[in-house]
């Protein structure tokens, strides 16, 4: 049984192979997670457990004007169970409490997400090109209609 909560500092561990796993050469560091995590006012962060195993996590910037889905991920083993849109369902709902509007960047290639996030009402805007640092990728902006 997945269960979603707040992200902990005692879950980066866990956070940081699934970052390794899901977005090398582009992850977050555990500095940036901690500084995320100290933001409390403009940040939310969830993960999903199922028993004791951290299988996913999310994050959410809210401004009053506007919030960013800031990261989303689910381990590859559990991919295509419905816990990454557990997970968007949870920053939404979190978001429609602080902003109007809600943004997020994907990978141009990853098709997958992308539908997850159309699924949720979220069409494409623009592209950034060469937005992820180290490899170079562009991103798919995406806003929610």
């Amino acid at each position: 049984m997945i269960e979603l909560r707040a992200m902990t500092r005692e879950d980066l561990t866990a956070v940081m192979r699934l970052e390794e796993e899901l977005f090398a050469p582009d992850t977050w560091t555990r500095a940036m997670y901690l500084e995320e995590l100290s933001m409390t006012d403009t940040r939310s962060y969830t993960v999903a457990v199922d028993g004791e195993e951290l299988v996913g996590y999310a994050g959410l910037i809210a401004y009053p004007d506007e919030a960013h889905v800031a990261t989303i991920g689910v381990t590859g083993a559990r991919q295509g169970q419905g816990i990454g849109g557990r997970l968007l369902d949870a920053l939404l709902a979190e978001a429609d409490t602080r902003s109007p509007v809600v943004l997020l960047e994907v990978r141009a290639t990853d098709e997958a997400t992308q539908g997850l996030y159309a699924r949720r009402g979220f069409v494409p805007i623009g592209v950034r090109p060469g937005y992820y640092p180290n490899s170079g990728e562009d991103a798919v902006v995406m806003k929610r209609g």
